[in-house]
């Protein structure tokens, strides 16, 4: 398996990219997103709490960081239709994308599936695979328009071997590997676009503290310590790395 770990990012790696973030609000989305400008993106700012998109804008801006953007999904409740319209809001703004990072999701529950709630197990699946599924379709002629672009896919352990208990997450990152390895060989030798899937591992976010409420928290990476795989599959170093699952930090 590939390893990015320690991965020294050059300061202009990403100089006049645009790239696109979802769940950039906080944890690992606005870490990256913060990356990414740091060396030299406009970064486009996707969540559904404007409040918090515009503290990560301006921390981007207060950086030196070319003026981001913001836009505001509700990834539960958003259809095919608004991913259109973003795609044309987007395209008369900037005119290309050169790199989506599918970051937003949420736990659901940790219980047996044969107890799992269907509505929370809908929601989990609507927010971790259907919207990434359906901006994807929506995005995918606008990453065509650039020369070198990537998509990375936000996965899991839970999404590489099953465990128990962990229902509609772990099931919605095996959806998400499969739909990365489909979307590698579709694009393959016809497309500029590399397609890859990362597992952040165990990381200081909101979302491990309540999978694992008994944890030390700093006994964990911190969001911005794992950046380094982030940083590369998004700049051209990657160039022909395509249908991987790669891990931001040792497991």
């Amino acid at each position: 398996m590939l390893c990015k770990f320690d991965y020294q990012a050059a300061p202009d790696l990403l100089k006049g990219r645009i790239i696109l973030v979802t769940g950039a609000g906080d944890g690992i989305g606005k870490a990256a997103a913060k990356a990414y400008a740091a060396h030299g993106a406009t970064v486009i700012l996707v969540g559904r709490t404007i409040k918090k998109l515009e503290a990560v804008y301006d921390e981007i801006e207060a950086a030196g960081g070319a003026q981001p953007a913001i836009f505001p999904l509700n990834f539960e409740s958003a259809t095919y239709k608004d991913y259109g319209e973003m795609a044309t809001l987007l395209e008369e703004e900037f005119g290309r994308l050169d790199g989506i990072l599918h970051n937003a999701g949420i736990l659901g529950s940790i219980t047996p599936v044969e107890a799992y709630n269907p509505q929370m197990w809908e929601q989990v699946m609507q927010v971790n695979f259907n919207s990434a599924l359906l901006m994807t379709q929506a995005l995918l002629s606008l990453l065509q328009k650039s020369e070198d672009a990537s998509l990375i896919f936000t996965s899991s352990s839970v999404g590489r071997k099953g465990r128990a208990f962990w229902g509609a997450y772990s099931i919605s990152k095996f959806a998400t590997e499969g739909l990365v390895e489909i979307l590698a060989d579709e694009l393959e030798n016809v497309s500029a676009i590399r397609v890859n899937s990362l597992n952040p591992g165990a990381t200081r976010t909101a979302m491990r503290q309540l999978a694992f409420p008994g944890e030390d928290p700093r006994t964990l990476r911190t969001a911005e310590e794992i950046m380094g795989t982030y940083l590369y599959l998004m700049g051209p170093d990657s160039k022909g790395v395509s249908g991987q699952k790669l891990n931001a930090q040792p497991i």
